[in-house]
């Protein structure tokens, strides 16, 4: 008998166009490769995963442990989130940020991804344009682009810390312009907008009656003086245009345990569970559990965490600065360095001349045995990303190691 034959659209495509023009997330397949590396028995340094090296502390462990053995959460629960943990939510944002909120602000989801999935989703309709800063996060624009807007990168470099001006965000928009895409601290690049800025281009957004999505996920990895404000706080007006994206992973140390959360307007975080309830309904209650126990309780094991990272953030940047033809900005924020390797891109290192940050990147990988993100992943060409969420030791050996292959450029 003969097998039955796959469907496929008219132009014999099996994939939707849809799906199938998403690129894999570069900074997993670059952790992923360097993961697979080891398993061979290479000694890789990976700089590419945004994920602390830390355990998540125990008594978020043990709280979910006791959330195994409780029958409550062995069943469905509703799909904006444990009723207990939106509170909880809602606290932490007032202490942490000064925002107040109330709980039907507050939607919970599977992770920040998840989080940055839906609110596009929510408030765009196809052809809405979205101003894109760039460099920025690799997942934006794909998100963007699948919930049907339309990304309007709008480019900046070192020599403006990498935050864009007022101007840049005016000469971008558009009619068709209908939201920002904010994030401070920054991933790819650790840059901490000041506090007068924000408030700058909060009050040009709201005065444009324009929307911000804002993701503060980093909101308390921040140095040497740099102050996190969230927006909606800087500039109240803009509060029912503004969704606030925040989660779990970065600040506890819980990438796998995936909670995230929208605040928003009552209408809109409405529709986004709505959304959330055909999508995935609940997040995990154990992982809920664990949240709960995160945001409720103290900020030491934070504390401890972020100063381990203020002083990987020092070293990195002291010695990629040392690297001829390297460029590094000091980052302010997040665990990200993001240095200009543009000068070295087209010169001759062990038989190659590379002409991409991408192609030096494979280089880096094949010849050092070091694995970076390359700045194509993040809309800019001629840079790289690198986490410093890493063991000192594994940070020093892999930047030695780097340090001794680009001085062979010529």
């Amino acid at each position: 008998m003969a097998a039955p034959e796959t469907p496929t659209t008219p132009d014999g495509a099996r994939v939707s166009a849809r799906v199938g023009s998403i690129a894999e997330s570069a900074t997993l397949a670059v952790d992923a490769k360097a993961k697979a590396l080891r398993a061979e028995g290479r000694p890789v340094i990976g700089f590419g995963a945004g994920e602390p090296d830390f355990a998540t502390p125990e008594p978020i462990v043990r709280a979910a442990q006791q959330a195994c053995a409780d029958p409550r959460n062995h069943r469905y629960s509703p799909a904006g989130g444990l009723p207990e943990l939106r509170e909880a939510i809602v606290t932490k944002t007032a202490r942490d940020s000064g925002y107040e909120i109330r709980p039907n602000q507050v939607l919970v989801t599977n992770g920040g991804k998840q989080a940055v999935y839906q609110t596009f989703a929510t408030l765009l309709d196809p052809g809405d344009e979205v101003l894109l800063p760039a460099p920025y996060w690799t997942t934006y624009p794909e998100a963007i682009a699948l919930a049907g807007g339309k990304p309007v990168e709008v480019p900046t470099d070192e020599s403006s810390g990498y935050l864009v001006t007022l101007e840049q965000l005016e000469a971008a928009r558009t009619p068709r312009t209908k939201m920002l895409l904010f994030n401070s601290p920054s991933n790819p690049t650790g840059a901490v907008y000041p506090p007068e800025r924000v408030a700058e281009i909060g009050r040009w957004a709201a005065e444009r009656g324009l929307w911000v999505v804002t993701d503060e996920i980093y909101e308390h990895l921040v140095y040497g003086g740099a102050e996190h404000v969230s927006m909606p706080v800087a500039v109240p007006e803009l509060a029912q245009r503004c969704v606030v994206l925040n989660g779990v992973a970065k600040t506890y140390a819980m990438t796998g345990w995936r909670v995230g959360w929208m605040i928003g307007p009552d209408d809109v975080i409405k529709a986004a569970t709505n959304l959330q309830s055909h999508l995935t309904s609940n997040v995990s209650n154990v992982s809920q559990r664990a949240a709960l126990e995160a945001v409720s309780g103290s900020l030491d094991a934070v504390a401890e965490m972020r100063e381990a990272f203020d002083r990987r953030r020092r070293t990195i940047v002291e010695r990629l600065s040392e690297i001829p033809g390297v460029t590094c900005p000091e980052p302010r924020g997040a665990f990200y360095a993001y240095p200009s390797v543009r000068e070295l891109l087209g010169r001759e290192i062990r038989g190659r001349r590379p002409q991409s940050s991408a192609e030096l990147a494979e280089v880096i990988l094949e010849q050092a045995e070091v694995a970076v993100v390359p700045g194509e992943a993040f809309g800019t060409p001629g840079y790289f990303r690198m986490s410093y969420a890493l063991g000192d030791e594994d940070l020093a050996e892999g930047v030695r190691r780097m340090a001794e292959l680009l001085s062979e450029a010529k």
